[in-house]
Order: C-alpha cells, then sequence, then structure tokens
C-alpha cells in the first residue's frame, strides 16, 4: 500500500490529466475539428465531455489536497510504487494527448486507404435484368429503390449524404449502369505498386462511430488516365461508367470526361444513411 503523500500525488496527476483532456476536446470544439475524428451523431456528446472531465478532475484535486490521511487509500486499485511504473502508466494517457496538441487536424487520405484497403466491389451476388431493379432479399429493397431513382437521372449525382448506399445501389446493378454518366468527388487515391501503370480511385472515407473504423470506398479510374495531380487531392470526376475485371473481380469503373482539382469539403467524411431513397428525395432541388 503507498503512503498519503504518494496517493495525493497520484491523484493530483490524475486530475490534470482529466483537465488535460477537458482542453484537448474543448480545443477540438472551439476549431471545429472534432468531426476529423468522430460520427456527427457522437460528436454532439462529445461536446458535453469537457464539463465532466472537468468535475471529475475537480474532485480528483480536492481529495488530493483537503482529503484526510486516514481515508486516503488504494486498496481497491493499486497505484504504482516505483516511479518507472508510474511513469509507464501516465504515458499511455499523455503521449496521445501531446500528439494531439502537437499534430495537425486533418482528414484521413490515401496512407489509410492503403493499410485497410479500399473497397471498390461489394461481394454480394448482381440482381435483376433489364432495367428492372428486382430485390433478392428484403436488405436489398432499399437499394433496389434508390437505384430505381438514379437510373432515371442524365447524369447520376453521387451525393455525400448518401455516398456509399449510391454506390452499394450502383454495383448491385451494375450491368444496368453500363455506360451510363455519373458525377462524383473525393480525394484521389493511388493504389502504391512498385512497378507498372499506377491505379487510380475517386474515394471516400465511410465513418460509422469514429475513425478508427472508417471504411474507405471509392471507384476506379480507367487506367492509363493522366493525371498530374497528387495523391489526397480532392477532385471532381464526371465520366461513363463501365463495368470491368479488376484483380479477378468485376468492379465498376468511370472513363473520366472532366476531372478537377475541388477544395476539400467541410466535411470530408461519409455517413450512412437511415433511408437512403427518402435522403434521395430530400436532396433534389
Amino acid at each position: 500500500m503507498n503512503n498519503a503523500r504518494s496517493i495525493r500525488f497520484h491523484y493530483l496527476l490524475r486530475a490534470v490529466i482529466l483537465l488535460a483532456f477537458a482542453l484537448y476536446i474543448g480545443h477540438l470544439v472551439q476549431q471545429d475539428a472534432l468531426h476529423y475524428y468522430v460520427a456527427p451523431k457522437l460528436a454532439r456528446w462529445i461536446r458535453l465531455c469537457p464539463v465532466s472531465l472537468s468535475l471529475m478532475a475537480l474532485s480528483l484535486g480536492l481529495q488530493a489536497v483537503l482529503g484526510k490521511s486516514s481515508v486516503l487509500c488504494d486498496c481497491e486499485h493499486r497505484l504504482p510504487r516505483s516511479g518507472l511504473g508510474s511513469s509507464a502508466l501516465y504515458s499511455l494517457f499523455l503521449l496521445p494527448l501531446l500528439l494531439g496538441f502537437l499534430l495537425p487536424d486533418r482528414a484521413l487520405g490515401s496512407a489509410a486507404a492503403a493499410r485497410k484497403g479500399l473497397t471498390l466491389s461489394y461481394t454480394a451476388s448482381e440482381s435483376g435484368s433489364g432495367a428492372k431493379f428486382t430485390p433478392s432479399n428484403p436488405y436489398e429493397a432499399e437499394f433496389a429503390e434508390l437505384a430505381g431513382k438514379l437510373y432515371g437521372q442524365s447524369v447520376i449525382p453521387v451525393y455525400p449524404e448518401i455516398f456509399s448506399e449510391t454506390l452499394g445501389a450502383i454495383n448491385l446493378y451494375k450491368s444496368q449502369f453500363e455506360g451510363r454518366e455519373i458525377s462524383v468527388s473525393g480525394f484521389l487515391y493511388r493504389e502504391p505498386q512498385g512497378a507498372g501503370q499506377s491505379s487510380y480511385a475517386v474515394s471516400r472515407f465511410l465513418v460509422q462511430c469514429c475513425t478508427a473504423d472508417a471504411t474507405p470506398f471509392g471507384i476506379l479510374l480507367k487506367p492509363g488516365t493522366q493525371i498530374s495531380l497528387p495523391a489526397d487531392t480532392w477532385i471532381e470526376v464526371r465520366g461513363k461508367l463501365h463495368v470491368v475485371l479488376y484483380q479477378g473481380v468485376e468492379t465498376l469503373q468511370i472513363t473520366p470526361e472532366v476531372l478537377t482539382a475541388v477544395p476539400e469539403p467541410s466535411t470530408p467524411y461519409v455517413y450512412t444513411s437511415a433511408d437512403a431513397a427518402a435522403a434521395w428525395e430530400e436532396l433534389q432541388p
């Protein structure tokens, strides 16, 4: 068991760490950078964390300064007894904080997409025929309804609000969308490879909860497309869709007609929609 003086020190140090986390979250909120790390549905609760963390830090600080030595105890959770043990324990919290304050806040890009593996095609088998979009199971009903709405467009817009659902609907009925024109924006992904022709894709990260679960989605650009822009440049691509065999899998590919650099959007990630077909109607001008 640690003595009262040692316990007071640990309490104070923990209070400082909690307060530092509160300040860091407050910093992200002030800089409007919270969306780089968590989804909007979670961000509203994260914004409240500085209040609770500050109260917890205040409680620990008061116990450290004003608490009676006779009631200070580490019986339930043993505190480190050595300086090395304390350094190892608290560095687990201080190092992420230090990196958070020092490193710039920015969206995930090609490097993260390469590590996670860019998703270019769904594994589900193609359904329907002609211009009819018939779901083969209840899960595909939403995609079928959205595909019907997309098919009627002269140029298919891929809205960020239903990015993954739009790609899912088109992938599910890819033969029906052969030769159709599409407009999509995202960051330029360049597939890392040692030699040979470079492969590019226009991509977005789908975030469910936070960036730890982010999944990169994208559409392949036709090999041989001359692109002088560096990887991670945000681009808007307009061109025709084609079904090609890529690494042994039928995959959608865009033959670009127009490819231009655009500013990075204020919200670079995309999120799932509870009802993509209804969201589509709301997004129509």
